[in-house]
């Protein structure tokens, strides 16, 4: 066996689904490498989000005959939108697995029905039943539980919550997390040389978490704040105190879903702005067919994964499935490949932190991704441009991680 301190880095790459189609993920482990879901992107699985009230609960599900049992907890009974996640991020856990070739893994799927109980109720029949790690729990509320059961087992959660407070102590979360766009961002427009910044954002746990993460970017670049402004359900007022105040800035941040972030900048607009004389940032949540269309946010640059992985893996889960994947499917994918990946390759320390937290991290459809010892993670994300067509990329997503 190879381990992940004896050569530079070692590419785990599943084999190919079918004979004409490569797969989109290699996962990467080792010693430093040589060199290295909202809107239409991501689903908002923040903060206090909770699901439609469940169907009929779905039986449990075994899929492979490995040796490595690995639970996979998700809501697939639940009502509107999270049952629908649900189901399609089971299609793609599954279709790692195929496109693994059937490694030495079987999932055990159970289904949550969207509700911290029946969370707690999967967890204890996977862990029942042999699992040495969980993935799952698409929602913060429900986390806590299944890591505090997993956790008297000495067993790893990788969930899929984009609310960072729930990680730590073994949870570590495979998703989206708002800090991660706004470390790319603001460092991507410090490194053009933009110094002084402003922000308008949503008064809510999102625009709570990314105000944290721009006042500390800001400061890691030795830039500074020139006006900052949290908005309600009325935007005129923090609009025209920002809007004041943007002939000192560079970059202007604004971060909030497709709708409301042209709102914001109708708003900017209506308050006196010329938008076209600075420099707009935004998050992922700006990937959205209303961000593109707006006249005032042509030119905006965001943080994201770049698409290209994307596209790839939704042709083949289209092949597969007959259907669109939802955006948060790529999770599941990344979660399946990457315990397939670690049964192949690390032995009996597959799962643990040591192995989970490398510091040269792993490569999946989104690109690069670590986990960190607190739960969070760090992604290797792009930057791209709103565009009337689209976004467009301006800087690729990174090759490797830095220390």
């Amino acid at each position: 066996m190879v381990g992940p301190l004896n050569r530079k880095f070692l590419p785990l790459r599943p084999q190919p689904w079918g004979p004409t189609r490569r797969t989109a993920v290699g996962l990467i482990l080792g010693a430093p490498l040589l060199g290295a879901c909202s809107s239409s992107q991501f689903s908002n699985l923040f903060g206090s989000s909770k699901p439609d009230a469940a169907g009929p609960q779905q039986q449990p599900l075994a899929v492979g005959t490995g040796q490595v049992k690995v639970g996979l907890i998700l809501p697939l009974s639940a009502a509107g939108n999270a049952g629908v996640a649900g189901q399609s991020m089971k299609n793609a856990a599954e279709m790692a697995l195929a496109e693994f070739q059937n490694p030495n893994v079987q999932l055990l799927i159970k289904d949550d029905g969207g509700s911290p109980q029946g969370a707690q109720q999967g967890t204890q029949q996977a862990l029942g039943e042999g699992a040495e790690i969980i993935l799952g729990r698409l929602f913060a509320v429900s986390v806590p539980a299944t890591a505090q059961l997993a956790r008297g087992r000495g067993v790893s959660v990788i969930a899929f919550s984009t609310d960072s407070s729930v990680a730590g102590r073994g949870a570590y979360l495979l998703s989206f997390l708002p800090e991660s766009d706004v470390n790319r961002i603001v460092e991507y427009a410090a490194g053009t040389g933009k110094r002084s910044f402003a922000a308008l954002l949503p008064d809510n746990a999102y625009g709570n978490v990314v105000e944290a993460a721009f006042k500390q970017a800001v400061a890691r670049k030795g830039g500074r704040i020139v006006a900052f402004e949290k908005y309600g359900a009325d935007r005129a007022a923090p609009a025209r105190t920002v809007a004041q105040a943007l002939g000192q800035a560079d970059a202007l941040l604004l971060a909030d879903d497709g709708d409301s972030v042209v709102a914001t900048a109708d708003a900017l607009t209506a308050a006196g702005s010329n938008l076209r004389n600075i420099q707009l940032l935004g998050t992922g949540l700006w990937d959205n067919p209303r961000v593109f269309a707006s006249a005032a946010l042509q030119g905006g640059l965001y943080a994201a994964p770049d698409p290209s992985g994307f596209r790839s893996f939704a042709g083949r889960y289209r092949a597969k499935f007959g259907a669109e994947p939802v955006r948060t499917a790529t999770l599941a994918y990344d979660a399946v490949a990457l315990v397939a990946a670690l049964s192949r390759t690390q032995g009996a320390q597959r799962f643990a932190p040591e192995t989970l937290t490398n510091p040269s991290g792993f490569a999946g459809i989104d690109g690069l991704f670590r986990f960190r010892a607190d739960g969070t993670n760090e992604r290797g994300l792009a930057v791209m441009k709103v565009a009337q067509g689209g976004g467009t990329p301006v800087a690729g997503s990174p090759k490797s991680f830095g220390a």
